[in-house]
């Protein structure tokens, strides 16, 4: 994850956030013992790099067990290459180890 190497926590600023008790439980529930606050700060530097260009690959082709095809019902950023997927156009969506589905470009598992 992002944040674990980039800054003790004594280092960071305190922010306080209003989030709904239930968001909240599923967010830990999701963390496990990576801890809810710092998922919060994974998804918020993932966010901040996609929109930024900053974007960086966080999975490789031997992390894809299977694709299939696929069109974008909205925008999308291919997790291998990074280029930017448009809504409606074709793309594929990649099975990976942990399970997750995640977005590709047509031309990302090419050669």
């Amino acid at each position: 994850m992002h944040t674990s190497a980039r800054t003790p926590t004594t280092d960071m600023e305190v922010t306080s956030i209003r989030l709904e008790q239930e968001l909240k439980d599923k967010l830990k529930e999701i963390a496990g013992n990576q801890g809810y606050q710092a998922l919060i700060r994974d998804v918020l530097w993932n966010y901040v790099q996609q929109k930024s260009g900053e974007w960086k690959p966080r999975f490789s082709r031997i992390d894809i067990r299977a694709s299939m095809v696929a069109t974008a019902q909205q925008e999308e950023r291919c997790v291998l290459t990074g280029q930017l997927i448009q809504s409606q156009e074709p793309m594929l969506l990649g099975l990976v180890s942990n399970g997750d589905i995640v977005p590709l470009s047509t031309e990302s598992l090419a050669g």
